[in-house]
């Protein structure tokens, strides 16, 4: 985990650390069997390809966890992940990495504590966005 990120380090517009992750059929044989979700699409290639997909295809709930994560890395042990919200617009596949990415768009403190609102979205190797969202999450001061 990075170092603690701290409210007074933060400006609208100060981009997320980016987050890489390069999703395997195994993760998502995996997530499967952790998520109860045996969709076919996700781990049998002729399934995927006869339903018109380029491949496998990533679960839409794994991608929201990484945007999850994406958000925890960066409010740190000292702060707290409020609410996620993901929309899913593209297809991810295994084999190729994915990257969480993310900007400030608003700061505030509000009953006593230090609020950071951000735009987030995962994207493929190549830059196009797959999986927009929004995250809010609660940074410590620097004391």
């Amino acid at each position: 985990m990075a170092e603690q990120i701290y409210f007074e380090d933060v400006e609208e517009g100060s981009e997320i650390p980016i987050l890489r992750k390069d999703p395997t059929t195994q993760q998502l044989v995996k997530y499967a069997g952790a998520s109860g979700d045996y969709y076919q699409i996700h781990y049998d290639k002729g399934f995927a390809l006869n339903n018109n997909l380029p491949d496998v295809i990533l679960h839409g709930a794994l991608k929201n966890a990484f945007l999850g994560q994406l958000m925890t890395d960066f409010a740190g042990l000292g702060g707290e992940l409020k609410k996620l919200s993901v929309q899913y617009r593209a297809m991810d596949v295994p084999g190729t990495p994915v990257f969480g990415k993310g900007t400030v768009k608003k700061k505030y403190v509000q009953d006593g504590e230090n609020f950071v609102e951000c735009e987030i979205w995962l994207e493929t190797h190549e830059g196009k966005t797959t999986t927009p969202g929004y995250g809010i999450a609660t940074l410590p001061n620097r004391e």
